[in-house]
């Protein structure tokens, strides 16, 4: 744990060297704002084969807001993705279960955070809610 968070303590202080913390910090909660609405949106459209979309669409909109947005949705994602190993872990034995799908997940993540368009994993027939 102690590892984890010099891990995200030195990716903070990194990520602010070029502007002020309290610009850095307001980006940072917007961008987690914008992962936690789109996981909000997963949730509630429930449609099979959305998952890339909505890893791909939170992490686009958590980067738009600048150097911390990016960040918070860098950290989000990690910490999503490596939790969910954990659980697989204890579900599953060291089967490999689920690597595939979080490997997945992970370039849907980058895909957004990079600036190209979420709806490139946008599936056929997904409300245009979302």
């Amino acid at each position: 744990m102690k590892l984890f968070t010099g891990l995200v303590f030195c990716s903070l202080v990194l990520g602010v060297n070029s502007q002020s913390w309290f610009t850095f910090m307001g980006e940072a909660a917007q961008g987690a704002w914008d992962m936690w609405r789109a996981y909000s949106d997963m949730r509630e459209a429930n449609y099979i084969g959305a998952d890339k979309y909505f890893h791909a669409r939170g992490n686009y909109d958590a980067a738009q807001r600048g150097p911390g947005g990016a960040w918070a949705a860098e950290v989000i994602s990690n910490a999503r993705e490596n939790s969910q190993r954990v659980t697989d872990l204890f579900k599953h034995g060291d089967s490999g279960h689920g690597e595939e799908d979080s490997r997945a997940d992970q370039i849907a993540n980058e895909h957004g955070r990079s600036g190209k368009d979420p709806n490139d994993f946008r599936p056929a027939g997904l409300p245009d809610k979302y």
